[in-house]
């Protein structure tokens, strides 16, 4: 992502964006970790810190605004609209304060809960 200011002009790599978003919400309360699911069997693997940014899509539009896409696993227990919502504040807001691109959209799609 380019934004253009008036000393000049920066580029935003995509993984700054994965990398962002991930920390962020994996930082929130009941999140376990970011899903990703394997192609090989189809079940929805927890990520590693180091690779989250697998279980993070960044859609640049064209009216330089970014949508992002996250997959998440949660705790047994959590109130799943709440938790959702919740992330998805965090993550426009975190988002838009570090990178200064407005976010036009934050998808949260639940792949998994951790049944302890």
């Amino acid at each position: 992502m380019r934004l253009q200011t008036e000393k000049g002009e920066i580029q935003i790599s995509g993984e700054v964006f994965t990398t962002i978003t991930g920390a962020v919400a994996t930082g929130c309360f009941g999140v376990k970790g970011m899903a990703a699911r394997s192609k090989k069997d189809g079940l929805v693997h927890l990520l590693r810190s180091e690779s989250m940014a697998k279980g993070v899509r960044v859609i640049f539009q064209e009216d330089d605004t970014v949508s992002i896409e996250l997959h998440i696993i949660v705790d047994n227990g959590v109130n799943l609209s709440t938790i959702s919502s919740s992330i998805m504040g965090e993550v426009r807001y975190a988002v838009g304060r570090m990178t200064g691109a407005q976010v036009r959209s934050v998808d949260v799609y639940i792949d998994s809960m951790v049944v302890d």
